[in-house]
């Protein structure tokens, strides 16, 4: 018998995942980056089926959009997506974003939007990578300040030798931070 929290269920991994979805840029291009992490639930166990989108602009700040008229940099397809494994880990091949602009001449810092979808969700949840390195433009970032201080650090990717891991937690005291969009 299916449970409200399987209703979900395993169409994530029948229908949605396909070959290259992980790598917004192919293998090998100069400057991509890992971004690595796992996804959890609310007692910290992994999610063996949930999914991982990712949009965002390139090195530049431009999106592969038509609504963006500043065009675009060839190869960079700016989504990804990639469903977690049985130990709940997911891995992205990108480029790091450029800053993008914001709202009244403001700029928005480097980030990625992340949509995760799993189990038990009806909709998906939505987050967003912020890098440690961006200190200055973190701190003048407008949807980052409006996160309690203290609820920031769930946002902020952590570097490693081959790009940045970027947990997911969806329940609980360690809880990501999720955005109403």
């Amino acid at each position: 018998m299916t449970t409200p929290s399987q209703t979900v269920g395993p169409y994530l991994a029948i229908g949605l995942p396909w070959e290259d979805g992980p790598t917004v840029v192919p293998e090998g291009t100069e400057g991509a980056v890992w971004i690595r992490g796992t996804v959890t639930d609310g007692e910290g166990n992994p999610v063996p089926d949930a999914m991982i989108e990712t949009w965002q602009a390139d090195p530049q700040g431009r999106f592969d959009h038509p609504d963006d008229p500043r065009g675009r940099v060839p190869g960079f397809r700016g989504f990804g997506r990639c469903p977690t494994k049985p130990d709940g880990s997911y891995e992205i091949l990108t480029l790091l974003p450029g800053a993008i602009p914001g709202e009244n001449g403001a700029t928005q810092a480097p980030h990625i939007d992340v949509s995760v979808f799993a189990r038990g969700l009806l909709n998906r949840v939505v987050t967003r990578i912020y890098f440690p390195e961006n200190t200055e433009a973190n701190a003048a970032d407008a949807v980052l300040n409006s996160v309690p201080e203290d609820r920031r650090g769930t946002l902020i990717a952590t570097k490693t030798d081959d790009g940045y891991r970027f947990d997911v937690r969806l329940q609980g005291g360690a809880e990501t931070v999720f955005f109403d969009v």
